[in-house]
């Protein structure tokens, strides 16, 4: 049997209960994320612990990108008794606007240890250059 000692934890997790904050298809939850660039890439990190990867959907739209996810409930022995839960169950889901300075067609996707990593190439156009000035080597004179 567990002990419950965190009197706080309780209260949020009984907050969640009479919120719903539990994410459905239509009203999914928000999930927790880091965004960072990292050299020519900018790197997405999502946290979906639980989640397999077949449950897991992402999506590009012109520079939308959508990702769901949904965590199923562990299927159960028919005599087990629950004694606590709380973590959550539903789909999840975030929508990001993708400025044009990333190359939205060659996003890379990896999901490891729970954590959904997408790795977006910044765009040729968007990187520095450097502007070569031109100009003509002959001189007229004017005259008056």
């Amino acid at each position: 049997m567990l002990m419950r000692t965190d009197p706080f934890r309780e209260l949020d997790r009984l907050t969640q209960q009479l919120l719903n904050t539990t994410g459905t298809w239509s009203r999914p939850s928000a999930m927790p994320m880091d965004a960072y660039r990292e050299g020519e890439e900018y790197v997405i990190a999502f946290d979906l612990p639980g989640v397999s990867a077949d449950a897991i959907d992402i999506d590009v739209e012109r520079n939308m990108l959508t990702v769901k996810a949904e965590r199923c409930p562990v299927t159960k022995a028919d005599d087990a008794q629950m004694e606590l839960s709380e973590r959550p169950l539903g789909a999840f889901s975030r929508q990001l606007v993708l400025a044009d300075t990333l190359d939205t067609e060659r996003i890379k996707a990896d999901y490891d240890a729970g954590v959904l990593t997408l790795r977006i190439p910044i765009a040729e156009r968007a990187k520095p250059r450097k502007i070569a000035i031109g100009g003509r080597t002959e001189h007229k004179e004017i005259s008056g």
